[in-house]
């Protein structure tokens, strides 16, 4: 019993996977992940990036929100998800942070990895710097408004 255990934890694994690489390949061949094409949407002048955009937040927040009504994962298990406090000022630094952070390296997370894999070698560097930065922030979220 305990092998087919352990063979459904790797297939599904696998499954992870998979999606993972056909995300990737949906952002490199809609050219979500490059720097012109967000540079264009900011400039109104690449319309389809807010549709791609727009698809993602529509399938997070349905997610989110069958998460929360059904109070159980995909497995089955219990879920809950805590209320939080509702605050301007965490919101206003949190979006300048990451806002920052895209501006300067012209990629957020999804697309870092998806240009990692696409071989632009330089977004190791982001990467690396990303997973400091979230150490850091482990660091000091107790300080920071909440």
């Amino acid at each position: 019993m305990a092998c087919f255990h352990y063979f459904f934890n790797i297939m599904r694994q696998l499954v992870f996977i998979v999606l993972g690489i056909l995300f990737g390949v949906v952002m490199y061949k809609a050219e979500a992940a490059s720097w012109f094409r967000i540079y264009e949407m900011f400039n109104f002048q690449s319309f389809h990036m807010y549709g791609f955009m727009g698809s993602a937040l529509v399938i997070g927040v349905t997610g989110v929100q069958w998460m929360k009504r059904s109070a159980k994962n995909i497995d089955g298990q219990q879920v809950v998800v805590a209320p939080k406090d509702k605050s301007v000022a965490r919101y206003l630094l949190g979006g300048i942070f990451f806002g920052l952070g895209w501006a300067l390296v012209g990629a957020c997370p999804g697309p870092m990895f998806v240009l990692l894999g696409a071989g632009i070698l330089p977004m190791l560097i982001v990467i690396v710097s990303a997973l400091f930065g979230t150490f850091i922030y482990g660091l000091v979220k107790d300080k920071l408004p909440h």
